[in-house]
């Protein structure tokens, strides 16, 4: 059990608010847990779960390599809940578990993966771990394979989606086993 009790979905009263919950259910990221738990700060939740959604499910930069990112940086984050959810759609787009495992890992000199992707893969990794190593140069290289928009969307995704799971690995949540509604 998380360390703060997810709020009762039928108490939730909110339309915007329950329709947000309804469309991350229906992604599978996050599952209902998360976002019932800020349901305590209506306001909050509602405008977190926007930003989670627009990040993950909208932009220039493909779904699926998103959710590999997103993946990696739950795990580089130690949460648990975040690491174990699996975005439905990037399934539906022929995303395999196997994929993931390979963005998560030794990348570099994976077939599977792109230029591009590596590059995006090594943002992710280097913006938390290795700060110092994304410079100018390192941009330069983005630029080969991205706009300077799905640049910022990546940074901006990345940034976002590690600090939220960041803060969800403090609430000790695990991904539920009814799809989010218990």
């Amino acid at each position: 059990m998380p360390h703060l009790e997810p709020v009762a979905l039928e108490e939730i009263e909110d339309p915007e608010l329950r329709s947000l919950i309804a469309r991350c259910e229906a992604l599978g990221v996050p599952d209902g847990l998360f976002p019932r738990i800020l349901a305590r700060v209506p306001a909050h939740a509602k405008a977190l779960l926007r930003a989670l959604l627009v990040s993950h499910a909208e932009g220039g930069v493909d779904h699926r390599l998103k959710e590999i990112i997103r993946v990696r940086l739950a795990r580089t984050a130690g949460d648990p809940y975040f690491a174990g959810l699996r975005s439905a759609r990037a399934a539906s787009e022929g995303l395999d578990e196997a994929t993931i495992e390979a963005g998560s890992g030794r990348f570099e000199d994976d077939p599977r993966f792109t230029a591009a992707e590596k590059w995006a893969l090594r943002y992710a990794r280097e913006m938390y771990l290795n700060p110092e190593k994304v410079d100018a140069a390192f941009y330069d290289e983005g630029r080969k394979h991205y706009t300077e928009a799905q640049i910022m969307e990546l940074g901006a995704f990345i940034a976002f989606h590690y600090g939220m799971q960041a803060f969800a690995r403090t609430l000790a949540a695990a991904p539920l086993r009814d799809g989010g509604r218990s």
